[in-house]
């Protein structure tokens, strides 16, 4: 690995923060349980019990376990999918807008 690759990889790991929080994504005004899996400022890592599209447009809400701290609302895209066993997904979600 080079020294660029390896410096692109330790940023990515730094500004990457794993949650493995449960959420919910709304799509179509259905709304579907999963679990974010890591999350970054400009996007997510989403555990889903069923298939989505890259390009699919979800809204995704994050609740908090704090009273002080308020959860995370946004509307976000899909730009990857990767199939799991059972009919679940993998998807990487980019933020459009932060509610």
């Amino acid at each position: 690995m080079s020294r660029t690759d390896r410096d692109y990889s330790e940023k990515r790991d730094f500004i990457r923060m794993r949650v493995d929080a449960d959420i919910a994504l709304i799509h179509q005004g259905d709304e579907i349980a999963a679990v974010c899996v890591d999350l970054s400022s400009s996007g997510m890592q989403v555990q889903a019990p069923r298939s989505f599209a890259v390009g699919d447009r979800l809204s995704v809400r994050i609740e908090s376990d704090h009273a002080a701290l308020k959860g995370l609302e946004a509307d976000t895209e899909v730009v990857w999918v990767k199939a799991q066993d059972g009919g679940a997904q993998k998807l990487g979600l980019t933020i459009l807008k932060m509610k």
